[in-house]
């Protein structure tokens, strides 16, 4: 049985402060920093074969904590942009909360929670999709395949794109999922890249 962990970076300062972040390279919060090295001792009896993760800073530090708390710091790492989250557009940096205020909760609804609806200057779920699937069928199945474990620490909608793919979600379902702060998620595929199992560890 192969094994994929996905785990979605520490709470970051602008999570905290309730703000837009896509790809502004933001540092995790202390509580997010604590929430890695938590997914670390959840993650002790594993051994992985290769990490990849997103070219961001609270995805990589994520990732470093980790791999320090279980004893892999010599770990091959890949970083690719192809990870990173859901680019936000105009909306980055802005306060979620005032951005109601401005545009309205519907409109903030369709821009956050829509599958194909762009937010200004930004990127939709699909076309996050995009770039996160053909990526994880060129780099991370072929690795799974070979038989290695591997850890990917990325972003809340980088994660949702690939596990609408590994989970066969439709349009709809990949809508309702929220994947928390630092919760190491485990996947067990057969050799045909199906999903045999998943849970949060």
């Amino acid at each position: 049985m192969k094994q994929l962990v996905l785990i979605r970076h520490g709470e970051s300062q602008w999570n905290l402060e309730n703000r837009f972040t896509g790809w502004v390279d933001v540092p995790l919060s202390p509580r997010g920093e604590e929430e890695a090295k938590e997914a670390g001792k959840k993650l002790q009896a594993f051994r992985f074969n290769q990490a990849f993760t997103s070219v961001l800073t609270r995805a990589i530090k994520t990732l470093e904590i980790v791999l320090g708390v279980i004893g892999q710091t010599d770990l091959k790492v890949e970083k690719n942009q192809a990870l990173n989250e859901r680019m936000y557009g105009d909306l980055q940096g802005l306060n979620k909360a005032e951005t109601i205020e401005k545009h309205g909760a519907e409109q903030v609804h369709q821009w956050r929670r829509s599958f194909d609806v762009r937010p200004p200057g930004g990127e939709s779920l699909k076309d996050t999709a995009e770039r996160v699937i053909p990526y994880y069928e060129k780099k991370i199945w072929p690795a799974l395949s070979n038989g290695e474990s591997i850890l990917v620490v990325a972003h809340g909608n980088s994660l949702r794109a690939l596990v609408m793919h590994l989970n066969q979600l439709s349009q709809e379902e990949v809508l309702e999922l929220n994947i928390p702060t630092g919760g190491p998620w485990l996947f067990e595929l057969d050799d045909a890249g199906n999903v045999v199992n998943h849970r949060y560890l």
